[in-house]
Parts: C-alpha cells; structure tokens; sequence
C-alpha cells in the first residue's frame, strides 16, 4: 500500500466513510452535464445529498470496502456509466430522481450519442416541400406522401432504438425535423437503499398518474364496500342513509303504519282513491 498516492488513499477513505454515514447511494451519469449546470445541481441538493466524482477504479475499491458493512452494495458498480459520480443522500431516492428530474432539458441528438429510449417520429405534416427531403426520409423508414403542397409523415416510425447510436443521418433528420430526443441534465441511473438496487426507471413515477390511480381505487374501493354494506368511518354514514330508504321504501310497499311514513301512506291511499273515482265515473 506504500506505493498508492496519498490522495488516492484520501479519497477511497472518504467515500468509505459516506458509505457508512448515509443510508441511500445513487449512480449517477454526468456525461455530456454542462460543468455550469453542475454547481446549480449541488446548491439545489444542499443540505439533501453530497454529490461525489472521481476515477472509476477508486470507486471500486471503495465499493469493495463497503460491501463488508453494505450487503450487496459492490453490485451497483456495474450501474455507473458515462462519467460516473456517486450521491449519498439520507431523503428518500424517489424523492432525489425528482429533484434530479425536474433539472433536465430537451436537447438535440448528436452522431455518436446512445439513445437512451426509442426514438419516434410522430405521423403528421411537416414543413417540407416536395424534394430530396422525401428520399432522405425514406432511406431512414418514414414513410411519406404530399398534403397540401407540403411533405407529411404517413405513420409514427421508430428510427433509432433504444441503447443503439445515433448515426449521421438519423441526427440531421432529427434536427430537420426540430426533435430533440436528448436530454441534459443529471442521469440516475440506480440508487442502494437496504440491500436494494432500484434502477433509474423504476424510480422515474408520474406522480398526477399515481395520484390519479390512488383516486380510482379509492372509489372503486368505496363503491364495493357500500355494494357489500362494509362498515367503516367512510361508508356508516352513506350506509345508514341507503338502509333508511330502503326501509321507507319496503313500509310505504307493505302499508305498515309507522310515523316515519304514515304521511307518505296517506298520500298514497289518497292517490289510489282519486284514481278509483275517476275510473268509476
């Protein structure tokens, strides 16, 4: 160990330390990250998660380290990509992709690029005049014809696939046709938390969706409890309601003379009487 830089040690010894400190540890991917956008990142986590970038090999030997106090955590080595960094945070790691998320920005593809989805063209117009532009298309599977004097795009087509480069020509016609499949910002690609590896896309949660769902089955809970008259502190009341009815509903049927409904019965008997008379006459 005599050999190993003093830094190198330093630097190992003090994400050993993170490690221990902070239950959660995200991978993170700055490649192609603006270093202007970086120091807006740290002021917006401050306070929330310590952000960390250094070589790859140091970060393994201090993966190997805390996998003695951190069950499974040597795993999530394989989760770096790009230019790695490391996040240890103690707020939840949904809560951090969040905050992460919200700082990305659309951005043009460049030749060379991995696609990180499925990139598709949607159909419609576009701004194009008949010309070279319908071959160029063509030759990267968008199928085209003419409306209104102008190039339209005949149906949605997928012309780079997920984890595939983005070539030359697929790049310009993006460009031409103002898609910008990139993003920039932070990339969390997965977080530890408990002997757990939560890759990027399980974190990504649309919350208006959940929040919608949770809505939805709040209702169709609340629908089945009255149809099997649950009782709870949400149904007693509406339950009591509809057995009431129900009830009032079965005395005015049968005729049984109670206060509740000798008035409606009364109506009634008067309703039937007018109506023999008018038969009769």
């Amino acid at each position: 160990m005599a050999h190993i830089a003093a830094y190198k040690k330093e630097t190992v010894a003090r994400l050993v330390k993170l490690f221990k400190e902070y239950p959660i540890i995200g991978a993170l991917n700055l490649e192609n990250f603006p270093a202007s956008s970086l120091q807006q990142m740290r002021q917006k986590l401050r306070g929330k998660a310590v952000m960390v970038m250094t070589k790859r090999r140091l970060m393994k030997v201090a993966f190997s380290e805390a996998e003695k106090f951190k069950a499974g955590i040597d795993k999530m080595f394989g989760s770096l990509k790009g230019m790695p960094a490391l996040l240890f945070t103690k707020e939840n790691p949904f809560a951090i992709y969040r905050i992460i998320s919200k700082s990305k920005s659309p951005a043009p593809a460049k030749p060379g690029q991995i696609a990180p989805r499925d990139i598709e063209v949607k159909a419609g117009p576009t701004p194009f005049m008949p010309g070279p532009i319908i071959g160029e298309l063509g030759s990267a599977g968008i199928k085209t014809g003419v409306e209104n004097g102008k190039v339209a795009i005949k149906q949605d087509a997928i012309i780079v696939k997920e984890g595939q480069e983005i070539s030359q020509k697929a790049a310009s016609i993006l460009a031409r046709l103002g898609i910008q499949p990139m993003e920039i910002g932070l990339d969390l690609t997965a977080a530890y938390e408990n002997g757990t590896i939560y890759e990027g896309k399980v974190l990504e949660i649309d919350e208006e969706k959940v929040a919608a769902d949770l809505l939805q089955a709040a209702s169709w809970a609340r629908n089945l409890a009255m149809e099997i008259a649950y009782i709870s502190n949400e149904t007693i009341v509406d339950l009591i309601a509809m057995a009431y009815r129900k009830a009032k509903a079965l005395g005015i049927e049968a005729a049984i003379y109670d206060d509740g409904i000798i008035e409606e019965l009364l109506a009634k008997a008067h309703r039937q009487s007018a109506g023999l008379n008018n038969t009769s006459s």
